[in-house]
């Protein structure tokens, strides 16, 4: 039996207990697990503290409740649990802060890959996205297309690496920055220096050079350019890559 003296630890507890016997019993997406009902004969606790350890491991994705069968086991979306908690770190600078270094290390991080594994199809379709998005700084369009357009310009970076959850991660952190940047642009860290038009003729020469980069196939190159596209999202004088 559990030992913990309070319902919500023995229900913490007893979620833990269980994410590890799944896991430990290589339980797949689909499997059946038990019913509320076995898992509090089984570990000896009251119907509410199972409600309670279900109701978490649903909430993150791991159980599903089913009529009439019991628990079933499932395989979480960590995109969706991503998507559904960021916006709650958007106010605090000290979350931001830590969300943009992990967005930078994936996004520079990646840009090897891509240089090795990116083919020509995916080249050719970089360099329309990068001119699409110069077009739309160009007509002062800005907005929900520009967004769109380099959403998709980074994203199909990502794809170049072959890596679904490196993909999945980064738009992710693309779209949630993006709404940061308009709705707490002092928490952003734009650079107070440039106006909003330098900033983004400044980003449509880095989307080109990135583009160029890849299609030379140099490592290098695409390090010093992504260190400097994603400047913004760090302190002053952080990004200090150099080819």
């Amino acid at each position: 039996m559990l030992s913990d003296s309070t319902s919500g630890t023995r229900a913490a507890t007893l979620a833990e207990q269980i994410r590890r016997r799944i896991q430990a019993g290589r339980l797949r997406d689909g499997d059946l697990f038990m019913t509320e009902a076995q898992v509090a004969a089984e570990y000896g606790v009251s119907r509410n503290i199972t409600r309670e350890a279900v109701s978490q491991l649903q909430a993150l994705g791991i159980l599903e409740s089913r009529k009439r069968k019991g628990l079933i086991v499932r395989l979480p979306n960590l995109f969706k649990l991503l998507s559904h908690s960021l916006p709650s770190l958007a106010g605090s600078e000290e979350h931001l802060n830590e969300l943009a270094k992990l967005r930078y290390v994936l996004e520079v991080g990646a840009i090897v890959l891509a240089v090795a594994n990116a083919t020509p199809e995916q080249v050719e379709r970089l360099g329309e996205l990068a001119r699409e998005y110069e077009e739309s700084v160009r007509q002062k369009r800005g907005g929900a297309w520009a967004d769109r357009v380099d959403l998709a310009f980074h994203g199909l970076i990502l794809e170049m690496t072959g890596a679904a959850l490196i993909v999945g991660m980064q738009q992710v952190l693309a779209r949630f920055f993006e709404v940061a940047a308009r709705e707490q642009p002092a928490l952003y860290g734009n650079d107070q220096a440039l106006d909003r038009q330098q900033r983004e003729w400044l980003a449509v020469w880095q989307h080109h050079q990135i583009v160029a980069a890849i299609r030379d196939r140099d490592v290098g190159a695409g390090l010093a350019m992504m260190c400097l596209h994603f400047q913004v999202l760090l302190a002053p004088g952080k990004c200090k890559a150099e080819r």
